[in-house]
């Protein structure tokens, strides 16, 4: 293969169910902007006028960000008619949430002497474990995460009493699961469902300055502008949105997950100068082989082109972009901006043998108590997690020369964290 392979080029492009090809194809015939409207001035004013409320907060700039954004999905995002009314649904949702959340601030100020002490981070490549580390970590009571039914609908914010039965987890788990419908291929990927907990991403696109939308469109021109711009109102918007949600239902830490944050880390230290962070390592060329299948679907959600209308989330997808990206990590370590006591080291390969060991060494490095039984409900949870029952999630990795040459890359990255290759 040439020394430009490109996994992007050969994404395998998977047939969807009838229902979803008959739909799209049907709404060529139609006037599909006229008939969705993703234009500023349509979403706001519905948003407004479903929730009755009309102050979005007092900083203005995030409608610059929402206008460029929706200008880029217009523009470059090439999404079919059911992209389109997925998109609407979504923008109005992240619209109305950002109405009700600074409605409650207003209606409750004590909301914001709340203190979010001491979060845990997991924060590594997509395809790197994040995920299941993420769901065997929340068996652990003493942690707090962000759920997808309360990263949807925050308000009014969630109560222990009802934190279980609250009717919003049903309505979250029909919207989020179309995915596996228009996708069934995705249930092999990424498990998904309004009771499991979700990435950073998920519960703060109401912000409009975030990596979500990078990694659900091909929005290019908006990709530039998230580069032009410093993350610091992301997570400001972060805490916020903790603050509200622990509110009236609290756990000892936060527990929270996101691969976006490793290009972030001084914006997010700023704001949580406490913050532990675990750092799951895996051979980068296969996490990265992984993920390009993952990105690739989730594009294919709204649009019939998959990698085809411009390049976004390259720092995640381009081997040499994601080789910076590590090394970048390296120097994290080596600059004292991760300090010992606040941050750990976990291998893929070594939570895949013996995950309680591995996460033992995790809790011990950042100084928490793993209880006997926040172990057994972890080795349960394991145990019983289906494997293979909707499939193997294969991808391409590249012939000798192209593993060798990327291998090349990573070296200073792997040698330094200890990180083996699985090829």
């Amino acid at each position: 293969m040439s020394k430009d392979f490109d996994r992007r080029a050969v994404f395998k492009v998977r047939p969807r169910p009838e229902w979803v090809t008959r739909i799209n194809e049907e709404g060529e015939w139609f006037d599909r902007v006229g008939i969705v409207p993703l234009d500023e001035d349509s979403l706001i004013a519905t948003a407004c006028r479903q929730t009755g409320l009309s102050d979005f907060g007092p900083d203005d700039s995030w409608r610059n960000h929402f206008r460029v954004l929706i200008k880029s999905i217009e523009d470059e995002g090439e999404i079919n008619l059911l992209g389109r009314i997925i998109t609407r649904s979504d923008m109005l949702i992240y619209l109305r949430a950002r109405l009700q959340v600074f409605d409650t601030y207003k209606r409750h100020p004590e909301i914001e002497a709340e203190v979010v002490k001491e979060p845990v981070f997991i924060i590594g490549l997509g395809r790197s474990g994040t995920t299941i580390l993420h769901e065997v970590l929340s068996q652990d009571e003493q942690f707090r995460c962000v759920r997808k039914w309360e990263a949807l609908f925050p308000c009014p914010p969630p109560q222990t009493a009802t934190y279980e039965t609250d009717p919003r987890i049903k309505q979250a788990h029909q919207i989020t699961t179309i995915q596996d419908r228009i996708s069934p291929e995705w249930k092999a990927m990424h498990a998904i469902g309004g009771t499991l907990p979700v990435e950073c991403v998920e519960f703060t696109p109401a912000c409009f300055l975030s990596d979500l939308f990078v990694a659900s469109f091909q929005v290019p021109t908006y990709g530039r502008y998230l580069q032009e711009h410093s993350f610091d109102e992301l997570y400001q918007w972060h805490r916020k949105l903790l603050k509200l949600l622990q509110w009236r239902h609290k756990g000892a830490h936060w527990l929270l997950k996101g691969p976006n944050h490793l290009n972030h880390l001084p914006e997010l230290l700023k704001v949580y100068p406490d913050a532990k962070i675990i750092l799951p390592h895996r051979d980068p060329i296969v996490a990265t082989a992984s993920l390009i299948n993952v990105v690739g679907t989730i594009y294919r959600f709204r649009s019939d082109a998959a990698f085809a209308t411009g390049r976004t989330y390259e720092n995640f997808v381009v081997v040499e972009q994601v080789a910076r990206m590590l090394e970048g990590l390296v120097d994290c370590v080596e600059s004292g901006l991760l300090r010992k006591g606040y941050f750990a080291n976990i291998k893929f390969v070594d939570f895949s043998r013996q995950p309680i060991p591995a996460l033992r060494a995790v809790y011990k490095d950042l100084g928490l108590d793993m209880s006997d039984a926040a172990a057994a409900r972890m080795h349960a949870y394991l145990q019983n997690k289906p494997k293979g029952v909707f499939g193997k999630h294969t991808y391409e990795l590249g012939d000798g020369d192209t593993i060798a040459r990327e291998r090349a890359l990573f070296t200073r990255y792997q040698e330094y964290f200890q990180v083996p290759s699985e090829i």
